[in-house]
């Protein structure tokens, strides 16, 4: 007599569902095996500029000759390929792979919005279903050698974010946030998350800093300014730098370009530019104690 249910068919699917699930581990094993950093923006709160962020990082990464990969992992509101420029779908590559998008030749991007038809379609998605395209966007993408993977996510402390702590779990994560105590205080819950899932925390980023007048380049406190140094020194984390307010970078959206690579020099570039070589360079001193926490 069978002691188990392997011998019905209900046992039997989820033999197979186990054994897909185990092979699909290894693949994300080796797919992240080949990534040297892997970097994970987030924010408790949405409207705060992650995305802007997350791109400009990348962009400004990958303009210094890194190989970059950027994930966009919010499923509900995908918006890096508008700030890229990308349009259209992306492409099978060998076997049953998916090639991502190239924005240039260092980097790579891969979004929710670039497997729709039509772009205005809503993803009425649950957590299952979540969970499972994000690993996908791991295991059956094309990412090859990389230095940094960026990966970009929704607001919130939702399925998307413990997907990828669990997923990926030397990640390291940079905390976006504006000045005002309105988004402070969902950060201080996205902080005390990441505590929580033991998560690695690269530092806080203060967006919105202060608008930087157009005609005399001086500066307007307008949404406040230093709450999130504040924050990071309240916390013990690294703050990693603070980017003003700026008409480029509406500009920039609206072309498609990423600040960083607009040809004029204005205080938003420069300051993304600034971040872009803190996170690496934090993320460079921190991988010896990212690898012994989850060794």
């Amino acid at each position: 007599m069978e002691s188990g249910c392997g011998s019905c068919p209900s046992g039997k699917k989820d033999g197979k569902k186990i054994a897909g699930t185990a092979i699909q581990d290894q693949i994300i094993s080796t797919a992240l095996s080949r990534i040297k950093y892997k970097l994970f923006i987030m924010s408790g709160k949405g409207g705060v500029g992650k995305s802007s962020i997350a791109v400009n990082i990348a962009a400004a990464l990958a303009a210094k000759g890194y190989k970059v990969g950027l994930m966009d992992v919010d499923i509900h509101g995908p918006s890096v390929p508008n700030l890229l420029g990308l349009k259209g779908q992306l492409e099978a590559g060998p076997g049953k792979s998916i090639n991502p998008k190239m924005f240039n030749e260092n980097l790579a991007v891969v979004s929710m919005d670039s497997l729709l038809q039509d772009q205005n379609q809503a993803v009425l998605w649950r957590g299952p279903m979540k969970h499972a395209a994000i690993r996908q966007f791991i295991a059956d993408v094309n990412w090859g050698e990389l230095d940094y993977l960026v990966i970009d996510s929704p607001p919130g402390t939702g399925d998307e974010h413990m997907t990828v702590l669990k997923t990926i779990p030397d990640a390291l994560c940079v905390i976006v946030t504006t000045p005002q105590e309105l988004s402070l205080a969902d950060v201080r819950k996205a902080i005390n998350f990441l505590q929580y899932a033991q998560a690695n925390v690269l530092g806080v980023v203060e967006n919105m800093s202060g608008l930087i007048c157009p005609h005399c380049r001086g500066e307007i406190t307008l949404f406040k300014k230093g709450g999130g140094m504040e924050l990071a020194k309240k916390y013990g984390l690294a703050f990693l730098g603070a980017i003003p307010l700026d008409p480029a970078t509406v500009v920039a959206g609206d072309l498609g370009t990423p600040v960083v690579l607009l040809p004029e020099d204005t205080p938003a570039k420069h300051a993304l530019l600034a971040l872009a070589e803190a996170v690496a360079k934090a993320a460079e001193n921190c991988l010896e104690a990212a690898s012994s926490i989850h060794a």
